[in-house]
């Protein structure tokens, strides 16, 4: 079931909604020192997701690296780890019909029913965390969280997931780009 709700994740990456983001950090990392990075064992293998959208995903993130003046290295200064957590919500909307009346010359009862609307849905964020290598402590993440929709084409997937990782990136420190 989670892997089901995981790939759920990635397709609602490519949703029509935007992509809530928001990120923290080390606010004493000296960001201009992180030039080269590898993948962490987990961000390569992704193992909540299934291959095409992994794929997707870590082409992506390392296409906004390289935005950022990064190159991949087997020495690198930083770590990025990637990974996705799923979670399962309920919307409930109560609507009401009939009810009190007036009936003639005095008050009565109406037949009124209340109808419940129940809509589940999965909300899905991404995560992405750069790590000191020599450390071996997290200096920035940024998530992006949005409604996945299971309905998209694999190009609407890869247009939705290339715009989430993009926004997710624009939280990171300009001095990285020194």
């Amino acid at each position: 079931m989670k892997t089901f709700y995981c790939l759920l994740f990635l397709l609602a990456v490519v949703a029509c909604s935007s992509v809530t983001t928001s990120f923290d950090y080390d606010k004493t990392a000296d960001f201009s020192k992180y030039k080269t990075y590898t993948l962490t064992e987990h961000a390569a293998k992704l193992p909540e997701i299934q291959q095409l959208d992994r794929d997707r995903i870590l082409a992506a993130v390392e296409a906004e690296l390289a935005k950022r003046g990064f190159t991949k290295s087997e020495t690198p200064d930083a770590l990025v780890d990637v990974f996705v957590k799923t979670e399962e919500e309920m919307t409930a909307t109560a609507t009401n019909t009939g009810g009190y009346g007036r009936w003639g010359y005095g008050y009565g009862w109406g037949g009124g029913t209340t109808y419940i609307d129940y809509n589940t849905f999965t909300k899905g964020t991404l995560f992405i965390n750069a790590i000191d290598k020599t450390t071996e402590k997290i200096v920035w993440q940024g998530r992006g969280t949005k409604t996945l929709d299971e309905h998209v084409s694999p190009e609407r997937k890869e247009a939705n997931i290339k715009s989430a990782v993009a926004a997710i990136f624009t939280k990171y420190p300009k001095a990285a780009a020194k």
